[in-house]
């Protein structure tokens, strides 16, 4: 999308002309907003779904504070045991070439550019190798959208990973990645989906939702998988005994009522399958990327939270809700252990993607301990399907491996 545009421009101006204002504990608790605030928190607390006109009320004028109690009360029903999960894992990006243009992305090269790479395999190894002297349970492998780097290329790797590291899951590649696999290699994703879960893919990353609105999309992303392949691809991974995750960026170009439709999509999604361990959103970070000067300042933690503690309110049947403290920072990622979250996510050993546009938050085991103990919780390691792994944990670990995980199907009573 090239400086100038006409519908990018439209929808900013529409953004500046909405002119909303986080509402105050005082104000949402004066009529005419107090009944129906009372309504929908009553509907929270009592375990009944709300519906996205609810969602989009409590986006809209319930105050930080009541958004916050609401999705605390559900993070405890949910959780009641007081622990908050975390997991040893990294990141490795095989190559950075991508073919998609994110105008949001400062991390991708185009084939050609300087500065574009395929890491070899010994590499990789390495990476991989230090991951596991730490302790780590998981390697995020994630590329870009590489012209000429078809499934076979990621099986070879994966099952080579599989066979040097069995301890180290591979919670590899993403939806938009997996489609682009099938058109490289002109067969169904299906296909290039057995592939992969054969050679030892465990699990899939929630990377490429963006936001899950068409009307986004094709302003952010218009190169890159539609609203209904991405939820599609994941419905077939699921179908295929695999598990995934989902995320959402925010804070560009979207509206309330586009953030509360995206939940929506995802919520219907694990309704129908089940197979979502957790989700994660995080706001758009525009500094240094391409379109940088296109986007919005980015949003205020304010809005953070507000965003955190509705996804826990609306998404009742996912289990776990991760807080992103790599674009956060640990102090904001504390709060938001108060506002819906249970789980802080990896250690990330290596983060490349974020960083590149100015965000580098990684911090030691210790240092995630701590944070989470000061708030008040246990500190536990998970593996990549939240079974608990840690040693002064006195029960099962389960979903234990992939092959628990895939039956694994989220709690009965997070979908009524």
């Amino acid at each position: 999308m090239e400086p100038g545009s006409t519908t990018f421009e439209a929808a900013n101006e529409g953004r500046e002309a909405r002119g909303w204002s986080a509402p105050t504990a005082s104000a949402s608790h004066r009529s005419p907003l107090a009944a129906e605030l009372r309504r929908i928190g009553d509907a929270v607390r009592e375990g009944r779904r709300i519906d996205a006109a609810d969602a989009l009320y409590l986006h809209e004028h319930a105050d930080l504070l009541t958004l916050g109690d609401l999705a605390d009360t559900l993070r405890r029903r949910l959780h009641p045991e007081g622990i908050v999960t975390y997991i040893v894992d990294r990141n490795v990006n095989p190559t950075n070439v991508c073919v998609t243009d994110c105008g949001f992305c400062a991390f991708y090269r185009k084939p050609g550019q300087e500065g574009e790479y395929v890491l070899e395999r010994e590499e990789i190894v390495r990476k991989v190798e230090e991951t596991a002297a730490l302790g780590g349970r998981q390697v995020l492998m994630q590329g870009g959208h590489h012209p000429r780097l078809g499934t076979a290329w990621w099986c070879e790797l994966i099952a080579d990973l599989r066979e040097r590291f069995p301890t180290i899951n591979a919670h590899a590649l993403s939806a938009p990645e997996l489609d682009h696999l099938a058109k490289v290699d002109r067969r169904p994703v299906e296909q290039v989906i057995a592939d992969l879960a054969e050679a030892g893919l465990g699990s899939l990353p929630g990377a490429g939702a963006e936001m899950l609105v068409e009307r986004v999309r094709e302003i952010i992303a218009p190169r890159k998988t539609t609203t209904d392949r991405w939820l599609d691809v994941h419905r077939k991974v699921h179908e295929a005994g695999l598990r995934s995750s989902a995320t959402m960026m925010f804070g560009h170009v979207e509206t309330a009522a586009e953030r509360i439709e995206h939940l929506m999509r995802l919520r219907d999604l694990q309704d129908e399958t089940g197979g979502f361990t957790a989700f994660a959103c995080w706001n758009m970070q525009p500094e240094g990327v391409p379109d940088e000067a296109l986007y919005p300042p980015k949003t205020t933690p304010a809005v953070y939270l507000r965003v955190q503690a509705l996804s826990r309110i609306v998404l009742d049947n996912f289990v776990n809700i991760q807080t992103s403290y790599v674009t956060q920072g640990l102090d904001m990622a504390q709060i938001t252990l108060r506002h819906g979250c249970n789980d802080f996510g990896g250690t990330m050993i290596e983060e490349n993607v974020v960083s590149a546009a100015g965000c580098f938050h990684l911090e030691s085991v210790q240092a995630i301990e701590r944070v989470i103990e000061r708030a008040g919780f246990a500190p536990r390691q998970r593996n990549s399907w939240y079974g608990i792994v840690d040693e002064r944990h006195g029960g099962p670990c389960s979903p234990a491996d992939a092959r628990e995980a895939a039956t694994h199907r989220a709690a009965p009573e997070a979908s009524k």
